[in-house]
């Protein structure tokens, strides 16, 4: 045997031996971690038998059957949770403690609900879809604005969420699915002829292109054979590509199942404090996600692969330049770049460039808006939300045709970059300045809770919080104008109508 091939391969071995011990005591360590971190509490074991699954989807046919089924569940929380969960000045912040300030059930309406707003005479039907772990309060201005606008709305509380985080640990992006075609199904049934469109936040961004891309392939399911084609669609935050991270995801999720191991099913486990979102998250929460990106970036490239995906809904992105979550690069490779040139739009918040100190920025998101900026082979608008120059906070919408390379048009906005603003995330774009739990400033009422602008201070260790929890940015600065975006691409025309709601 050739000795130089005999000593190749007697390293191979040993670089092999040696990666698998990498991983093995990578993976002892991760056990020993998650072991010794806070300690379950009931939310965080409690499972409830209410929820709807992809399998009850011939008993659950209707949106009145969907929201009995709902009413049942929460009375089962009533009953399993907030009955034996203590009260008093001490859990004031406890979501699951009755009455307590962030207790979702003394809202009005309770935002963890499936709701409805309709107006005299609608124009058209929205379905807005949540992401995971929230609910329907992300898409909560945008609903009320579209209802002002004579649109109808149905805000789906999608499966496993706003009861309890333990919903996320046996949710499947198939019931996920499901549930959005019930609600596709019922406002084409009370809106016969008129168009519905479709708004999605993170992962139900992800739901709507999957739903879309069912009805555009003509699948012979009998659920979507006669399922109404999206007149547009409006992805925020959308979960396309996610973080490499998410690689990582389906080994974690198998570790979770072990015997005396159940505690690392969570990826996160924090106080619940939050009314309409959960703090605590699961491994398959994050594998149903990956699943379902995997899935959707396969789809795409498949129905795109001799040419581009033509007649697909007119879609419009949002998103900002880094996301801690989602790849932005993705949504434009794997998406927008496979759809023919037929109006799609990809809007992209840039970071705030005023008195930049480069050292402290990990990741500038500059060259991915310079690449997409000099790219002539876009086969969709880009609108760049960005500083007028590093030198100002005046911000301007700075839009580039298709095919083409530089900016065609230049739109001052109203609102500057804030002082203390150094870029959005994925959970601020929903929510607007004035938002009375994520929004600038506190609500007039002293006795909600409020998780805009904690400015809290200790040392380390002493929060049960992560920092970065505290750091990450809640509220878009620039809703006004992208709320104006949304209702110009769905057709808004100005309307005073007046509006019911049907909760």
């Amino acid at each position: 045997m050739n000795p130089l091939f005999s000593t190749a391969k007697r390293l191979g071995l040993y670089l092999g031996i040696a990666l698998l011990g990498f991983l093995a005591g990578a993976h002892v360590l991760y056990v020993l971690w998650a072991l010794n971190g806070p300690p379950l509490q009931p939310w965080h074991e409690i499972e409830l038998a209410g929820e709807f699954a992809a399998d009850q989807a011939d008993q659950v046919r209707t949106l009145a059957d969907y929201q009995a089924l709902e009413a049942r569940l929460y009375a089962e929380l009533d009953e399993q949770v907030y009955a034996e969960t203590p009260q008093g000045p001490e859990q004031a912040l406890a979501r699951y403690s009755a009455g307590s300030a962030s207790d979702p059930r003394t809202r009005v309406p309770n935002w963890n609900l499936t709701y409805e707003i309709v107006p005299p005479d609608p124009r058209a039907g929205v379905l807005l879809l949540h992401g995971m772990s929230d609910g329907p309060y992300s898409l909560r201005a945008l609903g009320e604005a579209l209802g002002q606008a004579g649109y109808r709305v149905l805000g789906l509380r999608l499966p496993g969420h706003g009861v309890l985080p333990t919903g996320l640990l046996t949710v499947t992006w198939e019931d996920l699915a499901a549930a959005t075609r019930l609600g596709m199904a019922h406002l084409a049934g009370v809106m016969p002829g008129k168009p519905i469109h479709i708004v999605g936040y993170s992962m139900g961004s992800a739901l709507a292109l999957d739903y879309s891309l069912n009805v555009h392939a003509g699948a012979s399911n009998s659920a979507i054979a006669t399922a109404p084609k999206p007149a547009s669609l409006v992805l925020i935050s959308p979960a396309v590509g996610l973080a490499r991270i998410a690689d990582l995801t389906p080994w974690v999720e198998r570790l979770g199942r072990l015997p005396g191991l159940e505690r690392l099913a969570w990826t996160a486990i924090m106080p619940e404090f939050d009314p309409f979102r959960f703090n605590s998250f699961t491994a398959n929460a994050s594998l149903q996600v990956h699943r379902m990106t995997q899935d959707l970036t396969a789809r795409v490239r498949r129905l795109a692969a001799k040419e581009p995906l033509s007649g697909f809904p007119p879609t419009l992105v949002l998103l900002s330049a880094v996301d801690a979550t989602v790849s932005a690069q993705a949504v434009a490779d794997s998406l927008l770049r496979h759809l023919a040139p037929e109006g799609h739009e990809l809007v992209l918040y840039d970071i705030n460039r005023f008195a930049l100190d480069a050292p402290l920025i990990v990741a500038d998101a500059g060259e991915l808006t310079k690449h997409l900026l000099a790219d002539a082979t876009l086969p969709f608008t880009v609108t760049f939300v960005r500083n007028l120059n590093p030198d100002s906070r005046e911000v301007l919408a700075e839009q580039k045709p298709p095919f083409t390379a530089g900016f065609a048009t230049s739109t001052p906005l109203a609102a500057p970059w804030p002082e203390d603003v150094i870029a959005l995330s994925h959970v601020a774009l929903p929510f607007p300045p004035d938002d009375p739990l994520y929004g600038r400033y506190p609500p007039k009422d002293p006795g909600q809770v409020f998780l805009g602008q904690l400015a809290i201070r200790g040392e380390n260790g002493v929060l049960k919080l992560p920092g970065n929890w505290l750091l990450r940015q809640r509220h878009n600065p620039f809703y006004e104008f992208q709320q104006g975006r949304i209702l110009d691409w769905l057709g808004h025309k100005p309307s005073a109508l007046p509006v019911s709601r049907n909760p």
